[in-house]
């Protein structure tokens, strides 16, 4: 099956101490996503998933979306109505959670 989007939400845990995504607040926002996703009825179109570490651990929880390729940092689970309104359904990235590359 071929998804119009993807999302990949970190869950990575690193050590005691650094800085990282965390599983637990990274598997909350796979599940908050899920369920949007799901509600609205994009699943068959939309996926979202769990993913290892995207390299960018100073600056979240993170995720990135397909085939656009944009990264956001800092994602709580309150950015997740929102991010699936504004880009999922209408292709607009959420520029406040954007990251810079």
């Amino acid at each position: 099956m071929k998804y119009v989007k993807h999302v990949f939400i970190c869950t990575n845990q690193k050590p005691e101490g650094k800085k990282c995504c965390g599983e637990a607040h990274g598997m909350a926002l796979v599940e908050a996503f899920k369920k949007e996703i799901k509600d609205r009825g994009l699943h068959i179109d939309i996926r979202a998933q769990r993913a290892g570490c995207l390299d960018v651990c100073g600056q979240g929880p993170a995720l990135v979306v397909y085939p656009e390729g944009i990264f956001y940092g800092n994602v709580q689970l309150s950015d997740v109505v929102e991010i699936v309104e504004q880009h999922l359904i209408h292709n607009q990235p959420v520029t406040r959670l954007k990251l810079p590359f």
